[in-house]
């Protein structure tokens, strides 16, 4: 970077000191007061030109002193001429309103109401010169979409993992949630996980949310750790004059017949001359719902006592290879109430033409309130399995005995928790930032900070225990079941005997500090205006810790059997899994949560292993150059040098006597990062693009501590790995896009990518005690670098209103597109060191499809949505019959909205019509491993806007 110091100040100071010229700066927005990002602003007089930004401002500079006509390009909206005089070494502010276009048929004059969200999206994305796809809030009212991951589903190339229902994790072109970026006004948003980087998209309500832009193609101003990609999330800015609009709505979660609300405000204004903005908003969503689930794990070898003891005294277990069958199966009935809130404050100030400052706020709450009820059957372990035990036919064991274990999760009985088990998750970030024009030198610059946590206090589990012989019925593996071979068994409480009873208190936190500094010279370096150099840094300080502790106590005395508690019956004959699935009696959540348990607590040392500290620090700094090559090409090229100072402490797990100690480990290590982006316009509405970008993906926390924990109770050894190496990727992009001039867009891309140093979790057999008495076979987990994998992919991409069919049917839109791909991953070994290569990428849905068909009126609009997303690998196994996969998703959802008045809306909206469970499958489609049932939601309410123009 240093090298570049000189030509850089020789560009500053020059830039100071162009004489008879000056600058303008404007501000674009509609009739409604929204800012226009995305227009092409121009002087043709002096071939000057520039793009607005997501506030709808725009800056041009170097302009000879004169009158001139600036000409404004939007697609979907006349073209506007306004005439502006520029004065020297002054900077002249300007504001331009678009109006919706007019289009004449026959002699009639019919203006256009064409969703001008939309346009805004297609026009900031036809505008950028790397590949993005833009989405903008209104346009995310569109669909039933209440958190920013459903909205972003219905983006080529992603698809979403989602908890209880609702979407959470992203996954960009095939690339795992901790593999991509999540920015809050290009600041990294911290992640409330304890284990990973994923962020909790349904953390942050979608109404919060003015515009989302998805870089695919990384430009070198931008974060480089994001393999698949970077969503960029950007909020709401002060409107140009008065604004408020609320939302008041309702529903109900079928499943549970329980109640939704919701409700959301914004309010703001600008002072008098311009100069001070201000808005407010928060948003609330509370909603009871839950789930039905059933959980399979499957193996091909039973042990059983031979009857035979060795020369020491030990039993001798015989094992032998079945045809595959359910060791262990588990139903359960969550009942769950999430509330969301999210409040925001910003703030703007204009110095004068040339300064501006801003303070950006959010703060979003989550309280997640849940009640499990777990029906779990595991096959008893080998030694306690005589031969007259079990049956094998024809090489399927049909017939063994399990130990039945009858669960209740709750909580304490507090107006918080409410008897269930509360996970308070909490996002908040601050930011304060410029924009200032020196001479012809843009300068900004951006101080964040971010703090993302999730804290569990009094996390109960209450367990009772009994033994008996079912029949194993794997008739149909999608749905095992096991049948008493006495049914009076399963709920025999008096055989349930007390298990324990455990508490659990959580704390995971993360906090971000960010300094961004950007400049922005203007240099042409051909014959062909608009050419810049752009140069900046940028320095990140991350700390994130987790800290559990984990208690049993022992009420045995008190609670013998399941007889001596109260209990509630949780079958339900509509259980969404199946009718002969019935979860019957178990301990009452109330009771659990009335309980005092403050004596005779047990802390549990082996779970130690999973508490960390983790400081990670990143200093960034980059150059890059824009350039115009021809009246068709512009070329933008650059490199970003990333340098990461790790520290990470975790505990280790000395011997079978939970002995803690505390180990250290630093890291350091340094990425260059080269970049090029190419945009050739055919015509005015067709363009081509080519990027060749590289980009890094650090490790997981938990993976980079050196960290040891012993599990005993599932005979399991958690191991870190201090030297992972960050995963680079070298990606390749060409993508033609066609823009209709009527607000729409037809496209189709290719992409390549190949990935160094992947990684994996490596799943091994301890063949000797080199852990502490007592750990010889236990399975062994380590996160490990791979040799390296590619990824090939296509999209496509149509969205067209249909204005070009007579009548009514012009009001129809479509918006489809898909995404092939495929991938390879290589280095990766199964439990006998053996190299598979028989794998894909995990989380790569070979087949990703979205759809969907609206109408629109000036009264009236309704859409119909769908989302496809194809089988894929999730958690590589130690073999491949232990991998688990996700299996294919096909959601519907129809919205609808009526104009009651020119500033009142009715809305309602249908999601999950299929009923869309999450499934995932061990080794074949047709084992399952988990699926769970969601049932159909409906919403329903009032949305206001008023804009004073």
């Amino acid at each position: 970077m240093k090298r570049y110091l000189p030509i850089i100040y020789t560009l500053f100071i020059v830039s100071l000191c162009y004489g008879q010229e000056g600058n303008i700066q404007g501000n674009i927005t509609d009739v409604n007061g929204i800012q226009i990002s995305g227009a092409v602003v121009r002087i043709t007089d002096v071939n000057k030109g520039t793009v607005s930004d997501f506030d709808g401002k725009f800056t041009l500079v170097n302009i000879p002193e004169g009158v001139y006509k600036l000409k404004i390009e939007y697609l979907g909206f006349s073209d506007v001429e306004q005439e502006v005089e520029v004065i020297s070494n002054e900077t002249t502010s300007i504001s331009i309103l678009l109006k919706s276009e007019s289009i004449l048929l026959d002699n009639v004059n019919i203006t256009s109401y064409t969703n001008s969200a939309q346009s805004r999206a297609l026009n900031k994305q036809k505008n950028n010169i790397n590949i993005t796809n833009v989405i903008s809030t209104d346009q995310i009212g569109k669909f039933p979409d209440s958190n920013v991951g459903d909205a972003i589903k219905r983006v080529p190339g992603i698809s979403i993992q989602v908890d209880q229902g609702e979407a959470r994790d992203i996954i960009v072109r095939g690339l795992s949630p901790q593999l991509n970026s999540v920015t809050l006004n290009g600041s990294r948003i911290p992640s409330a996980e304890g284990d990973n980087r994923n962020i909790q998209l349904d953390l942050i309500p979608s109404d919060m949310i003015q515009t989302i832009e998805v870089s695919k193609a990384l430009t070198p101003d931008m974060d480089a750790d994001a393999l698949g990609g970077s969503v960029n999330l950007v909020t709401r800015t002060s409107p140009q004059d008065f604004r408020v609009s609320a939302t008041l709505g309702s529903g109900i979660n079928f499943i549970t017949n329980e109640g939704i609300w919701n409700g959301s405000f914004l309010i703001g204004d600008r002072s008098k001359n311009n100069k001070f903005g201000w808005m407010v908003s928060a948003s609330i969503n509370d909603s009871r719902f839950g789930s039905d689930n059933i959980e399979a794990e499957w193996t091909d070898k039973f042990s059983y006592n031979s009857g035979v003891i060795d020369q020491d005294g030990n039993t001798i277990l015989e094992e032998v290879t079945v045809n595959p069958y359910t060791n262990v199966l588990e139903q359960q009935t969550h009942l769950i109430q999430r509330v969301r809130r999210s409040f925001a404050v910003n703030f703007d100030y204009q110095i004068n033409n040339n300064h501006d400052l801003f303070l950006k706020t959010i703060y979003n709450w989550r309280d997640d309130r849940e009640n499990r009820f777990v029906f779990e059957n595991e096959v008893l372990s080998g030694e306690d399995i005589e031969l007259d035990d079990f049956t094998i036919t024809n090489g399927t064991l049909t017939r063994f005995p399990v130990e039945v274990s009858r669960q209740t999760r709750g909580g304490v009985n507090t107006s918080r928790s409410q008897n269930a088990r509360l996970e308070d998750q909490r996002f908040q970030n601050y930011t304060i930032g410029g924009n200032h024009l020196l001479g012809a030198v843009k300068f900004d610059w951006i101080t964040s900070y971010s703090k993302a946590f999730e804290e569990s206090t009094n996390d109960r589990i209450i367990e009772f225990k009994s033994e008996y012989t079912i029949f194993n019925d794997n008739s149909i593996p999608r749905l095992p079941l096991f049948i008493p071979v006495n049914p009076t068994d399963t709920n025999n409480l008096g055989d349930f005997l007390y298990e324990d009873i455990t508490e659990e208190v959580g704390d995971t936190a993360e906090e971000d500090f960010n300094f961004i500094a950007n400049a922005e010279v203007p240099v042409n370096l051909f014959n062909f205006e608009n050419g810049i150099i752009k140069f900046g840094a940028k320095v990140r300080l991350k700390s994130k810790f987790r800290e559990n502790n984990f208690f049993s106590f022992d009420l045995s005395d008190e609670f013998p059997t399941l007889l001596d508690v109260s209990t509630r019956d949780y079958s339900d004959p509509n259980y969404l899994v199946g009718s002969q699935y019935q979860a019957g009696v178990f301990p009452d959540q109330n009771q659990l949560g009335s309980l005092v348990l403050d004596n005779g607590a047990v802390v549990s040392e082996e779970f130690l292993g999973q508490n960390f500290t983790v400081n990670e620090d990143v200093f960034a700094g980059y150059i890059l150059t824009k350039q115009n090559i021809s009246d068709r090409l512009t070329i933008l090229a650059g490199l970003r040098l990333e340098t990461t100072y790790i520290e990470a402490s975790g505990n280790q797990i000395e011997d079978l006597n939970n002995d803690v100690s505390k180990i250290t480990e630093t890291q350091s290590y340094s990425n260059v990062l080269p970049g090029i982006h190419f945009k050739y316009e055919l015509s005015k509405q067709t363009i081509l693009r080519f990027a060749w970008t590289n980009t890094i993906a650090r490790p997981n926390y938990t993976d980079l501590v050196p960290t040891r924990e012993v599990v005993f109770e599932d005979e399991e050894i958690i191991v870190g790995n201090p030297d992972l190496q960050a995963t680079t990727s070298m990606n390749f992009d060409l993508l033609a896009e066609h823009y209709f001039k009527s607000v729409g867009i037809v496209s189709t891309g290719i992409f390549y990518k190949n990935i160094n140093d992947f990684i994996y979790t490596f799943r091994s057999q301890t063949e000797n005690d080199r852990f502490g008495q007592g750990t010889t076979g236990f399975t062994l987990f380590q996160p490990l670098n791979g040799n390296g994998a590619s990824l090939f992919g296509v999209e496509i991409a149509f969205q067209r209103t249909l204005d070009f069919l007579p009548g009514f049917a012009k009001n129809f839109s479509l918006d489809l597109n898909y995404t092939y791909l495929t991938s390879t991953a290589n280095g990766i070994r199964d439990e006998n060191g053996i190299e598979r290569n028989d794998l894909d990428i995990p989380d790569t849905s070979p087949n990703l499809f979205n759809a969907s068909i609206g109408y629109k009126n000036p009264k009236f609009s309704m859409r119909l949505s769908a989302n496809f997303s194809d089988a894929y690998l999730d958690e590589i196994g130690s073999s491949a019959f232990r991998d688990i996969f996700y299996d294919k998703q096909f959601f519907l959802d129809l919205n609808g909205s009526y104009r009651i008045h020119k500033n009142m809306n009715f809305y309602v909206g249908l999601n999950n019509i299929t009923n869309q469970p999450l499934r995932l499958y061990q080794g074949v489609s047709s084992r399952t491993n988990q699926v769970e049932f969601y049932d159909l939601k409906f919403t329903f309410g009032l949305k206001y806007d008023f804009y004073k123009k």
